[in-house]
């Protein structure tokens, strides 16, 4: 995938402005730094940015590297993954993302990620490994159809052996400090 001047800049920076404000909030949420009217605010934001998102798949279809560029591309698969309220969003994105990924205008790691994430969300097993849960106990995998061949699925879309995949999410929390007194927060492999 070349970079390549996007087709719409206008949504590009649409999309990396969302996400960015998004993950700032997530972080926010994380370490507990909200009270009850600041949750309400960012609540509402996450709704407005599920909003935007899907007005922007109905128009455009998957926002890919060629209609976005690489950065908002990312920005898109980032606000569809965290979408987790809105579920019927998160099927549609992991949908046309899949569309995406065989057209060769998004990486198959975006879609293994947000494929995870929809079928955690549904309570079903994920199939690469993706979704973690930070709790008392550690980072645990949530639930995975037939572990034995996880590698071999996470290699098919480009992903690294899920042990290398583990001890990076817990290197990245340690260092951000999100280990101690936690309570239990899902987490996503980041790709």
């Amino acid at each position: 995938m070349n970079a390549i001047e996007p087709q719409r800049p206008d949504l590009a920076r649409e999309l990396i402005a969302r996400a960015t404000q998004s993950a700032a909030r997530r972080s926010r949420r994380m370490r507990n730094r909200l009270n009850g009217v600041e949750v309400g605010h960012d609540r509402h934001a996450d709704h407005v940015d599920a909003k935007v998102l899907r007005r922007i798949l109905a128009e455009h279809d998957w926002p890919g590297h060629r209609l976005v560029g690489l950065d908002a591309a990312r920005a898109a698969w980032s606000l569809a993954l965290h979408a987790d309220e809105d579920p019927d969003l998160q099927r549609a994105a992991t949908t046309l993302l899949k569309r995406a990924v065989q057209d060769g205008d998004a990486p198959a790691p975006h879609w293994a990620h947000l494929q995870d994430r929809t079928l955690a969300n549904s309570g079903l097993p994920q199939e690469f490994g993706t979704q973690q849960v930070l709790n008392a106990a550690g980072v645990q995998l949530c639930p995975v159809r037939d572990p034995d061949s996880l590698d071999e699925r996470r290699s098919s879309v480009g992903l690294p052996p899920i042990a290398d995949a583990l001890e990076r999410v817990r290197r990245r929390l340690a260092s951000a400090n999100l280990v101690d007194d936690v309570a239990t927060v899902v987490l996503a492999e980041v790709a």
